[in-house]
Parts: structure tokens; sequence; C-alpha cells
């Protein structure tokens, strides 16, 4: 053999720490939280995001959320989701508008600032997102998982559209119920209280900030009661502690909610108004926005003549009327809900070949996720069967009211983990089968 050159030999050492260096970084979370941030601040920087159209008395910056913010920074209250001075609301959790109206007071209300400062700080939810995305894959699956997933959140246009254009609790709700499935999933090795203390913390910020994520509460809760039952701890201490500081978080605003309207309201009272989005005369499996009372003046007139709760009572019982009167048909708009729930809704406003092109790759990535949860559950891989709950539970409410891409976020990550891990088992079994395909025509 010839011996390599002097100039072939420096070169090889010189490459050694850059890729000792590239190693490091490619497998540290810490530093894909940081590559994350970093696009994700210069997409809203570039890209000029943070200007919003001022039309509609700048109702796009924030939709209900800034409007209750700017009615807070304004010293009017929790209040007027929609723009006119409708007195105080319950139409959306609080934690949320309450961050909006801290970064009004301090950069201005509806200003460029604050919608700068407002998307840094999803962008910061997003990026962080990346560090439970890592170690929930690490401890299912394995490191090569891991590693691909948090790069997958890290990078995926479709993952930083939300935290750079949408100024809403999304990327934050991704964050909370990801952090709470891997807490969820290490209760079983954890010893103490503190866990505990953590677990109803982390619930009570998320009922703060998206009564939707909550439907994951009791299997989470029963998920790590049962888990350590098989290793012989025992959870009521636990069960009890963390019961205790959820309700804490959520107490006072209940009692707001109560002593604002006279009544209990379990922090938002919405519900009977979005149902009648998706399901009345006209309904097709989608978001009626017509109906909404910031498209029909005449329903905004209804919102301010009855009142919040009155006017969500009259559109509760038109929605269970439209119901009632033909579960047949509502059995139907419940299909059609779940298909575009994992298949992506139709837009009429849109070119007929983008909807398709967004909708096929909305569907590839359910297809992976499903395939993937299918793989991890025969193999029998530690938390498959959380992760297949997840995914049962949380969208079901979407079937009966109606399904938008934002509301798939917070399940993201785990989809994104699933659909990493049936990559990886594609490309070990390619790998797997080359040396035989090799060896075959070897000996042939």
């Amino acid at each position: 053999m010839e011996s390599k050159s002097a100039a072939e030999m420096d070169c090889a050492q010189s490459s050694a720490p850059l890729s000792k260096t590239w190693a490091r970084i490619r497998t540290s979370p810490r530093w894909i939280v940081g590559i994350a941030l970093l696009l994700r601040v210069a997409w809203i920087v570039m890209g000029h995001t943070y200007k919003f159209k001022s039309t509609a008395d700048n109702f796009s910056f924030g939709w209900e959320m800034g409007r209750i913010g700017a009615s807070l920074a304004s010293g009017h209250g929790f209040s007027s989701p929609f723009g006119p001075a409708t007195g105080p609301t319950a139409w959306e959790p609080p934690l949320y508008p309450y961050l909006t109206a801290g970064v009004f007071l301090v950069f201005g209300i509806y200003s460029k600032a604050s919608a700068l400062v407002l998307l840094t700080i999803n962008s910061v939810f997003s990026a962080l997102t990346c560090v439970p995305i890592f170690l929930i894959a690490r401890r299912i699956f394995f490191e090569k998982v891991a590693v691909g997933s948090a790069w997958a959140w890290a990078l995926l246009p479709n993952v930083m559209f939300w935290s750079t254009r949408w100024i809403w609790e999304t990327s934050l709700s991704a964050l909370l119920l990801t952090t709470i499935f891997w807490l969820a999933l290490t209760l079983e090795d954890r010893d103490g209280l503190l866990p505990w203390f953590q677990f109803g913390l982390l619930w009570g910020v998320a009922a703060l900030t998206s009564t939707s994520l909550l439907s994951f509460l009791p299997v989470a809760g029963l998920w790590a009661w049962y888990r350590r039952a098989k290793r012989g701890k025992k959870s009521l201490a636990g069960v009890v502690l963390a019961s205790a500081v959820f309700f804490a978080c959520i107490t006072p605003w209940l009692a707001r909610n109560y002593q604002t309207f006279g009544k209990f309201i379990f922090i938002r009272d919405n519900f009977g108004a979005e149902l009648r989005l998706g399901n009345g005369n006209g309904a097709d499996g989608t978001w009626m926005e017509y109906l909404h009372p910031t498209q029909d003046v005449y329903a905004m007139r209804q919102y301010q003549a009855m009142g919040e709760l009155p006017y969500v009572a009259m559109r509760k019982q038109q929605a269970l009327d439209y119901i009632r009167a033909d579960y047949r048909r509502f059995a139907g708009l419940w299909v059609k809900r779940f298909i575009y729930f994992w298949a992506g809704p139709p837009k009429a406003t849109q070119p007929w070949w983008v909807n398709d092109v967004k909708n096929s790759l909305y569907l590839a990535s359910s297809v992976l996720m499903f395939l993937g949860l299918g793989r991890a559950l025969r193999l029998r891989k530690p938390g498959a069967w959380l992760v297949f709950w997840l995914i049962l539970l949380y969208p079901a409410i979407y079937y009966v009211v109606f399904p938008a891409p934002r509301y798939r976020v917070p399940i993201e990550p785990e989809m994104a983990i699933l659909a990493v891990f049936l990559l990886t088992e594609a490309e070990k079994r390619t790998t797997a089968s080359v040396p035989v395909q090799s060896s075959e025509r070897e000996s042939g």
C-alpha cells in the first residue's frame, strides 16, 4: 500500500477537531435549541412577520387574545374579546391574554415592538420544545430518534410558522403538553413529592393556557400511578399533592368567573358558540367562520344585546337541535372532521393546487405518525401506549366541533417522534438487507 502524503495527513488531522465539534453540536439539545431559536428570530426579522395588518382595527394581531390583552392594558379588565366594549368575558383562558397585556403595557398596544417581542417569546417556547422531544424520544426509543426528532422540530418550516406568525398560545401549549408527557413517562423512576408538585403545577398552567389540553390529564395521571404501582411504589400522597396544586392554580380564576358571571364557569365559557360554528345549516365539517361575531354583524349585535353567557347558551341550543334532528348527518360530519384533522381541511380562498400540496404534506405526516405508532406498539416500546392515548383523546373534541391546522400543533412533537422512529426503522431494514444481497451475488 502507498503511504499517505503529508498533505493528506495534515488535512485529516485538521478535519478531526471539526468533525468532533460537529458531532457534539449535532447531538446536543442545547445547540439544537439555540439554532432553532436563531432560525425563528431570523425568520421574524427577515420576513417582517411582526408587521400585522392594521385593518379591522388590528384584529389579526392576536385576534381574541389580542383584543382581551388590549382591554387589560387599557385598564378595562379581562373583557371585550371582539373589539367593541362588551363587558367581562371568559371567552379565552387567562394566561396568554395576560402575557399579551404585559407586553402591551411595556412596548405599546398593537405596536410593531410588541409584535416582535410576542413572536420572539413564542419562538422561545417553540425552541425549548426540542428538549422534552429529545428526552421523550430517547426514553421510548433511542438516541438516534431523539436527535432526529429534535432537529425535525427545530428546522421544519411548518413548525416555525406558528411561532413566527401567530400571536396565540399554540407554541406554549405544545411546550407544556410535551413537558407534561415527559414528566408522566418518568414519574415511575422518581421518588419524593417534588415530581408530583411539578406535575400538578404544569397541569394548572396548562389549564389556564388551553383547556383542550386537559383531555390528556386523566390518562397521564393514571399512567403514572399504574407504572409506579407495578414497581411497588406508593402514589397516594403524590396524587393528593398534585391535585391540590392543580386546583390551587385554577381556583382564583374560577372564583373570578363566579364573582363576575354569578355562576360556575370552568375557566372558559365559549364551547356552545364553537359547537355552533361546526354544526348547523350549511355545516360541511369545517369552521363556519361567517357565523362568528367578528364576521357576522347580526351575530355581533346578538352578542352585545344578550351578553356573553346567554349568547353562548343560545348558540349551544341551536347546535344541539341540529345534531339531534339527524344523528346520521352528524356522524357524517364527524367522519369529515376526523379526515380534516389528520389530512387538512379544504380552503376555498387558496388556489386548489396550493391547498392540495399543503394537505398532501399534512396527510403524509399523519400517515408516518400512525405507522410509527403501530410499529412502536408492536415492538412494545416503553411509553408507546401513553402516546396512543394522547393521539386518541386529544383530538376527540375537534371531531365534534371543527378542526383547524392550529389545533394539531400541541401533539405534533409526539407525531414528529413517531415519524422519525418509523424512518429510522426503515433505514435499519434497508441497511441490514444490503450485506445479505451482496453476499448472495458473490456466492452466485
